[in-house]
């Protein structure tokens, strides 16, 4: 398992479409993709949960990432975050 915390920078948090462009990138991969924050938790392929975690600007969430591509997938998912949120 490899895991990373990130502090969510979007002015607005985990809406909608950033939300929708996280799924889209979980999707790419393997490995089970897990987003934690103090609301709860819930696989990153999941829209409706994400957006039910009601992340919003500053709030900390951590990302697990299990299964065979695990290295890449934890890489290239953190790389995306950054860029996206």
């Amino acid at each position: 398992m490899k895991s990373f915390i990130y502090q969510i920078q979007d002015a607005v948090g985990v809406h909608a479409k950033p939300a929708n462009a996280l799924v889209e990138e979980a999707k790419k991969y393997k490995s089970k993709i897990i987003i934690k924050c103090e609301n709860g938790e819930c696989d990153a392929t999941k829209l409706m949960d994400l957006l039910g975690l009601g992340i919003m600007m500053d709030d900390y969430v951590t990302v697990e990432i299990t299964g065979e591509d695990e290295e890449v997938a934890a890489a290239e998912f953190e790389a995306f975050m950054k860029d996206t949120l």
